[in-house]
């Protein structure tokens, strides 16, 4: 298939909690709430009082907006060194909970889409080298994201750590932007990191993944865990859920040209900005359901001999059978017609 019907980097959420570090960065260069949310685009009120969740995309506009505004070229430094304990939600008390390094590491890479949504963490232990790779999915965003991200980290570490880590050897994509930025990654990290890298990397001895956490409640955990499981399980369910209500919907709209945001939603008892958002809360939009139905019902039309193109077109709810062509290449590669042949003989 030539065309992705889903897109996560462009959905998804962050959590209220993890949004709290950038508006008190902002708050702390004068930047207020409602002026971020109309240099952002934002509608009015989405940032104060704070709220559940924020599209992750929306976050990753907040940090590069609200950089510019502020003047401040290390912004995502500064937002990550606002991370506390409550940034994280329950992952960060799991992370209280850990015994040692190497199990919060753990924990982070199962827990922290709890968090947001941004990007996913990996560690690597070889030779005595553990690498630490945070993956983006928002590739093309600018060097405060990535900062934050990394600057959160270290500050959080030694907050568990209770006492300064060793410096990590980091590599970053972005450029750095240039030597007379650099003292404030060196105040932050300890050291410089390598710039124009190919991935997000923190490397450190593996020695550190045996140090034990200080003061952790080890007998919470079991507790916390299966709090967070649960919470996985929710977001799961809720995820599916909202999908599956809309593609039925979608399934019984098209014939009649109702596949449209505004009677779907009618139709599920919400409004079409509620619905959007749950379905960004599933990491989709309603264009992509829409086109994922339209797909698969559109392969199994193909497959009943009795159903010309332009009854199939009718089908899905496009006015021109040039239409459902366009389309239907978009997503296959190939035209529906060439489809057919090929399922046929298949």
């Amino acid at each position: 298939m030539t065309h992705a019907l889903f897109d996560y980097a462009n959905h998804g959420r962050v959590a209220g909690s993890y949004l709290q570090p950038l508006l008190e960065a902002a708050a702390a260069r004068g930047l207020a709430a409602q002026a971020l949310e109309q240099a952002a685009g934002l509608a009015a009120g989405a940032l104060e009082p704070l709220p559940e969740s924020l599209p992750a995309a929306d976050y990753v506009r907040l940090l590069d907006t609200a950089a510019a505004l502020a003047d401040d070229p290390h912004f995502g430094l500064h937002v990550g060194e606002r991370v506390k304990l409550g940034t994280y939600s329950v992952y960060g008390l799991i992370l209280l909970s850990c015994r040692d390094f190497g199990h919060a590491f753990e924990q982070t890479i199962r827990y922290e889409q709890l968090a947001h949504d941004l990007g996913r963490s990996s560690l690597e232990v070889e030779g005595g080298l553990a690498r630490y790779t945070w993956h983006s999915r928002f590739t093309g965003a600018g060097r405060h994201l990535a900062d934050s991200v990394f600057a959160g980290i270290r500050v959080f570490g030694n907050w568990l750590a209770g006492a300064p880590l060793p410096p990590a050897r980091l590599e970053l994509m972005h450029d750095g932007g240039g030597p007379a930025l650099h003292g404030e990654y060196l105040r932050v990290f300890g050291e410089l990191p390598q710039f124009g890298a190919e991935a997000n990397v923190a490397s450190f001895d593996a020695q550190l993944l045996a140090w034990p956490v200080p003061n952790a409640d080890v007998g919470m955990y079991p507790v916390l865990r299966q709090h967070a499981e649960q919470l996985l399980q929710q977001r799961a369910q809720a995820d599916a859920g909202i999908a599956a209500q809309v593609r039925e919907a979608v399934v019984r709209g098209l014939p009649q040209g109702q596949a449209r945001l505004a009677p779907v939603a009618q139709e599920l008892g919400l409004s079409p900005r509620t619905l959007q958002r749950k379905l960004s809360d599933a990491g989709v939009n309603f264009q992509q359901v829409l086109d994922q139905t339209r797909f698969a019902l559109a392969r199994d039309y193909l497959r009943q001999p009795g159903l010309s193109l332009v009854d199939i077109a009718f089908l899905l709810g496009y006015q021109e059978q040039s239409a459902f062509n366009h389309a239907f290449r978009e997503w296959a590669g190939v035209n529906p017609g060439a489809w057919r042949v090929a399922a046929q003989s298949a």
